[in-house]
């Protein structure tokens, strides 16, 4: 860790001031250089601002590490690396660092964007390792949990990304040891497991003075989290779907959250846990069981909801509430056809598409007149789809759109727009800013537990209770289409239509036996259209070079 983290040893004493670190993450930097003394709720603050900032002075300037401080972001890392590999999500342009790698699972241990997830859990890590050090017996024994439970999750994505990690558990100048499969799972599972009862009770912090702390429900999302994927973390030596069902259980009953499902202004209950004013939305809220904090004004950095909503947008789309209109990402065809499998999507066709004149620039409202006219709007994919998670957009607005690239990748209109993730605000305020959004990341949510818990039943032998929860989600969604059953193709289709591009799909393509070899194949899996197969070696990412290079204690993973 010493070798990667090239501003550790100053980066430690960095620390970001507020009021209150419940207080919408609403913090200004203190620079222990320049400034002789910080306090300690500021170095607090700067542990969950690990999870929505890049670095000490907004976007650019004073990141945490020194590289592409916008793509050195928590979230932006551990999506790449979750997402841009699997089958809903596409990088249009091929020639950026890494990419090609990662659209065709064909990545080293060389790979850059591996690198810089590396680095920053190791940073993240470091930082709660000071923090617990030197705050242990001053602050509140909740406090200190609230850091620890920071740590677990960012070994948590260690364990999930790369199968093992540079472990420490202090802050001193000792190299890391390598922990990996069981011995690290154990270790989270062991250190959850101390840190709930410390915790404040389930549900204490979703409301707005506290949003953004992780209190006992938080804890229990991620302790089912590992539960559930604990055959794929411990090479099959524990199956822990009991405990996963239980921790589902701990949070369903104690009756602290709900499943958004009103109709606000025009938005689906679905629809609003994904918009600008997440965090103030009462319904929303509820659904959320732990965020990363964002605010177009208080957090801009290039990496957060700024990276999910600007990369899915062009200009051009209408009702896009931002400036930032960065044309990367867009949907596979295989993401699509999870909602229409007969690829019957509402689209425009190239005589469709909108030109300016010398007399007339297209406008916005133009294009959302034509969408109407030819009934390729959102809100008709979403009829057509009979599921409100069906958040596509094949208008005109930025050019017309196809399913698939073909056989060559050559630009953002090649499949699908997601909307998903929107600036907009539901209650119809004010953005904050237009560069920067304003839209909370839900990084644990109810729909989840009700989904872990399914297939935790499932997994268990009990059929009829995973029907009962995917039934409950399937509701939320207004989905006509019912599961009858359950099945192993049911489980991960429904993980897919709920939580597409939420930086998890290739986690649970793994634990169904999905990513690797050629069960299933995707676009461009492999490197060619229609998809090959693919070696198992790809399950996890290699640990990078320069970090075996400068600390002996860490082992490549095999046929890296």
């Amino acid at each position: 860790m010493r070798n990667i983290l090239i501003k550790t040893a100053v980066a430690g004493f960095l620390c970001l001031g507020l009021a209150s670190c419940a207080d919408d993450l609403n913090i200004s930097s203190i620079d222990p250089q320049s400034s002789p003394t910080y306090d300690a709720a500021g170095l607090l603050a700067k542990q969950y601002a690990t999870l929505g900032l890049t670095g000490q002075a907004g976007p650019a300037g004073k990141g945490d590490m020194s590289q592409d401080e916008g793509e050195s972001g928590f979230y932006r890392v551990i999506f790449n690396l979750q997402e841009l590999c699997t089958d809903e999500v596409i990088w249009a342009w091929q020639t950026d660092p890494d990419i090609p790698a990662l659209t065709n699972i064909a990545w080293n241990s060389s790979s850059v964007r591996a690198n810089w997830a590396y680095q920053r859990l190791a940073y993240d890590i470091t930082l709660h390792n000071q923090f617990i050090s030197e705050q242990t017996g001053k602050m509140s024994d909740d406090v200190i949990a609230e850091v620890r439970f920071l740590r677990c999750l960012n070994y948590y994505y260690f364990l999930d990304l790369f199968h093992k990690a540079p472990f420490k558990d202090t802050f001193n100048s000792e190299l890391p040891v390598e922990k990996s499969g069981k011995d690290l799972y154990d270790w989270i599972d062991k250190e959850l497991t101390e840190i709930e009862p410390q915790l404040k009770e389930v549900g204490a912090y979703n409301d707005d003075k506290g949003f953004g702390r992780a209190d006992r429900g938080a804890a229990y999302a991620l302790h089912a989290r590992l539960a559930l994927n604990s055959a794929v973390y411990t090479d099959g030596q524990v199956k822990d779907y009991q405990k996963a069902k239980d921790y589902c259980d701990k949070i369903l009953n104690s009756g602290a959250y709900a499943l958004s499902t009103d109709t606000k202004n025009g938005f689906t209950g679905y629809e609003q846990v994904f918009m600008g004013d997440n965090d103030q939305n009462t319904q929303a809220m509820k659904e959320i069981i732990f965020p990363i904090r964002q605010d177009g004004k208080k957090t801009q950095e290039y990496s957060g909801s700024t990276y999910l909503v600007a990369s899915m947008r062009i200009s051009g789309m209408p009702n896009s509430f931002t400036s930032n209109y960065w044309s990367c990402n867009f949907a596979r065809k295989d993401l699509v056809e999870k909602f229409f499998p007969n690829d019957n999507i509402p689209m425009a066709g190239e005589n469709d598409a909108l030109k300016d004149t010398d007399e007339h620039k297209v406008t916005e409202e133009d294009v959302i007149a034509k969408d109407e006219e030819l009934k390729v709007t959102t809100q008709d994919v979403i009829k057509k789809a009979g599921d409100d998670r069906a958040m596509f957009y094949m208008g005109v607005g930025g050019g017309i759109r196809t399913l698939s690239p073909g056989k060559q990748i050559t630009g953002f209109t090649n499949g699908a727009s997601i909307v998903k993730w929107q600036n907009r605000h539901a209650d119809g305020s004010d953005i904050h800013d237009g560069t920067f959004m304003d839209t909370d990341i839900p990084l644990f949510r109810l729909a989840e537990i009700y989904l872990t818990r399914a297939e935790a039943n499932y997994r268990l032998g009990h059929p009829e209770e995973a029907l009962v929860d995917i039934q409950t989600i399937q509701n939320r969604a207004h989905r006509k289409e019912i599961s009858g059953s359950v099945d192993e193709q049911t489980l991960i289709d429904e993980w897919c239509r709920e939580f597409y591009v939420e930086g998890r799909r290739r986690s649970d393509l793994i634990r169904f036996g999905l990513f690797s070899g050629s069960k299933y194949l995707w676009d461009f899996k492999g490197g060619v259209a229609g998809g090959i197969g693919i070696e198992s070696k790809f399950n996890v990412y290699p640990i990078p070079v320069t970090d075996i290079a400068g600390n002996p204690n860490m082992t490549q993973n095999p046929n890296y």
